[in-house]
C-alpha cells in the first residue's frame, strides 16, 4: 500500500545544512523497529502517514506492513521513499501552490537537534484533529526553552518505555547491540493530536 513520492512538493526542494554540527553526519540514528510496532499497539493513525525522516525505512516498513499508505521523505536518500526532501522548508505556501493540504498524520525519529523544528513543523501541516507522534529520548521533556512549546501543544500522551529500546547509528543494529546494556538513553513516543489543549497523559510500555 505504499505511495508514490515523486509528485508535487515532495520532488527535490534543495536540501538545506540543517545538521552539519550532529553526532552522526545526518544524525541518522535509526529506530528499532519493534518500538513502532508497539506504538501501533497503542494508537491508531489515519490511512495516511507521513514519515518526514524516513533513512531507510525502520519506521515507515513497519507502517505499511501495518497497512497504511506511508509517505516516506527524507533529507538524505538513503533507499527508501524520496531524498533530498527538506521538511523544515516546506510551508503552506509550497502547499497551496503545488498540492493539497497534507491530510494524514505524520510519525517520525527526528533527528534530535531538530526535535522542537519537526514537532513545529508537523503541527504546522497536519489538520485539526490529526496526529504527530515523535519518538524521542525522554529528557526531551526538560528544558526551559521547550516550556512554551509543551504550554502552547501539550502532548495528548507520552509513552515512556519501561525497557530500553536502541537507535542505532547508521542504522547498523548489529554494531550497536551491545549499547542497549550500558545505554543510560530512556526513549518515548510524544504523541499530538493538533488542537488537543487538556491535561498530557503520561503512560508506559514495553
Amino acid at each position: 500500500m505504499k505511495e508514490s513520492n515523486t509528485n508535487g512538493v515532495f520532488k527535490t526542494m534543495g536540501a538545506s545544512n540543517h545538521t552539519k554540527n550532529d553526532r552522526q553526519a545526518e544524525d541518522f540514528y535509526a529506530t528499532d523497529p519493534k518500538a513502532t510496532e508497539m506504538l501501533l499497539e497503542l494508537e491508531k493513525f489515519n490511512a495516511h502517514v507521513w514519515e518526514p525522516a524516513a533513512g531507510e525505512g525502520h519506521i515507515g516498513k513497519v507502517l505499511e506492513d501495518a497497512g497504511y499508505i506511508v509517505k516516506a521523505t527524507d533529507l538524505i536518500d538513503r533507499g527508501y521513499g524520496a531524498g533530498n526532501v527538506d521538511f523544515l522548508a516546506i510551508n503552506k505556501e509550497i502547499f497551496s501552490e503545488q498540492m493539497e493540504q497534507w491530510e494524514g498524520d505524520i510519525v517520525t525519529n527526528p533527528p534530535y537537534g531538530l526535535a522542537q523544528p519537526f514537532i513545529e513543523q508537523s503541527l504546522s501541516l497536519v489538520p485539526k484533529g490529526y496526529k504527530v507522534a515523535m519518538f524521542l529520548k525522554l529528557q526531551f521533556l526538560e528544558g526551559k526553552g521547550r516550556k512554551a512549546l509543551f504550554i502552547n501543544n501539550p502532548p495528548k500522551t507520552v509513552y515512556v518505555s519501561s525497557s530500553r529500546l536502541l537507535c542505532a547509528k547508521n542504522g547498523d543494529f548489529e554494531g550497536s547491540k551491545e549499547e542497549i546494556g550500558s545505554s543510560a538513553i530512556a526513549y518515548a513516543w510524544f504523541v499530538w493530536v493538533k488542537g488537543f489543549k487538556g491535561t498530557s497523559q503520561l503512560k508506559w510500555f514495553n
